[in-house]
């Protein structure tokens, strides 16, 4: 990067922000009390017969908690807990069927975590089977695997349950930032699984990398990635690693001062992304790129690409049903978040209730914040027919956001009669610029570093 775009990166602030990821909006620090049961299971009533749904399922356990991960995770050296876990699931999906509306069909389905892959394939089975009964699945099932944690027959398991997109996460492949940030894993044994789910005729993989982490740099970073382009995989998800001690315990193992500087940060991901094109991949929204066969360039091209807690996503299904501990629902009304803690979680659920312990009603000017944001994060544009048709006016708020943005972002942005669009030098900037979409008060100490 040529150091006149540092500096006027540096002008803007970028280097000292802290933003949220925008993955919803409001964002989850937000969420309050005033969502529960009662309004989880009207919103649940509310969805059409017929219709498509997506699902999201999450698994809280980990076999050893690496220390760079901020995810609501525990470990466990037992399956114990896990099999306590996989009642309470089967106890929610048993309850979630009794308010699904007929003939309710699945678009997407996700199991995260922590690492779903430590149940055991009697428990992956049986799962599957279960959600499978609540809807049909047409669309994808995805599972992110942890290659340490996987064998034969796991796989065979999953993929005997329909799974058809693999995610492993990479984080970096050298062995002195792996051990900075307690992650073993070396190339040969994600090689190996790679192989093996593609084997099973799992034809899409999903690959995470991190940049930013201690001790790497451009030699480093340059290794990891030609490494991960080996594996050929048909998506990359480029995160930046997002140091928070403060509300991660676990973090304060990972060596700060051994950290790349912000403009360094920078640097890597321009390194990467660079790698990344130059192999054929499509660059998508902040952090990910695709093969053009992929779903998810495919629907960008489309105009369809979205935004959840996921990241990026080629899924249009208003409704996203969370399933299991801390586990986020979105449905045209509302966020409703499961409890957070495990034993609360496991309590409600076998005891015949939804777990839900917050979430936001959302206003009309929350839709209308939030669909410029999910614009601005997927096309780096805001536009003002896609609001006329949405929301059959343009609010005078609409122009008044968008003017101030651009005042703000002078020079990175263009402002015109069709709406914002983010000039390519202003893009590291985008988090900054759907911060000032957003009425909600943004501690800087709740979020991760804007680059």
């Amino acid at each position: 990067m040529r150091m006149t775009q540092i500096s006027q990166l540096t002008d803007f602030g970028l280097f000292a922000s802290r933003v949220p990821r925008y993955t919803s909006y409001p964002t989850a620090p937000h969420f309050a009390k005033t969502v529960g049961e009662h309004e989880y299971m009207d919103w649940l009533h509310a969805i059409p017969p017929n219709s498509s749904i997506s699902l999201y399922m999450h698994v809280p356990f980990c076999r050893r908690l690496c220390w760079f991960c901020a995810c609501r995770t525990q470990g466990t050296s037992t399956d114990a807990p896990v099999i306590a876990y996989a009642k309470a699931l089967l106890a929610e999906i048993a309850e979630l069927r009794k308010h699904l509306p007929s003939g309710v069909t699945l678009s997407r389905l996700h199991w995260g975590g922590g690492t779903p892959t430590i149940m055991s394939p009697a428990m992956i089975t049986q799962i599957a089977e279960a959600i499978f009964d609540l809807a049909p699945l047409k669309g994808e099932f995805s599972v992110e695997i942890d290659p340490n944690e996987i064998d034969a027959a796991r796989l065979d398991a999953l993929v005997g349950a329909g799974m058809n997109r693999a995610s492993i996460g990479v984080q970096d492949f050298d062995p002195e930032v792996q051990a900075a940030i307690g992650r073993t894993q070396p190339f040969y044994l994600t090689r190996q699984v790679a192989e093996m789910i593609r084997a099973r005729g799992v034809t899409s993989l999903n690959v995470d990398i991190l940049y930013g982490l201690p001790h790497q740099n451009q030699t480093r970073m340059a290794e990891s990635v030609m490494q991960l382009l080996s594996l050929r995989p048909d998506r990359v998800a480029l995160y930046g690693y997002a140091h928070v001690p403060w509300m991660s315990r676990r973090q304060q193992m990972v060596p700060a001062q051994a950290m790349p500087n912000p403009q360094e940060r920078l640097q890597l991901f321009e390194l990467a992304q660079d790698l990344l094109m130059d192999a054929g991949y499509q660059a998508l929204g902040i952090d990910h790129f695709a093969l053009p066969t992929d779903g998810l360039a495919k629907s960008r091209d489309l105009g369809q690409m979205r935004r959840n807690f996921q990241g990026y996503t080629d899924d249009t299904a208003s409704v996203l049903i969370g399933l299991g501990a801390s586990s986020i629902s979105r449905f045209p009304q509302g966020f409703a978040q499961n409890a957070s803690r495990t034993a609360d979680y496991t309590t409600a659920v076998l005891d015949g209730h939804f777990p839900i312990h917050r979430g936001h009603i959302f206003s009309q000017e929350d839709l209308l914040r939030a669909t410029m944001i999910e614009d601005l994060m997927c096309n780096f544009a805001v536009s003002l027919g896609k609001i006329k048709e949405k929301f059959g006016v343009l609010p005078d708020l609409v122009n008044t956001l968008l003017a101030q943005t651009a005042k703000t972002f002078a020079g990175m942005v263009r402002l015109d009669d069709a709406g914002l669009t983010v000039l390519p030098k202003g893009r590291p900037l985008v988090r900054m610029m759907a911060r000032s979409f957003d009425a909600y008060d943004q501690a800087q100490n709740q979020h991760s570093a804007a680059i």
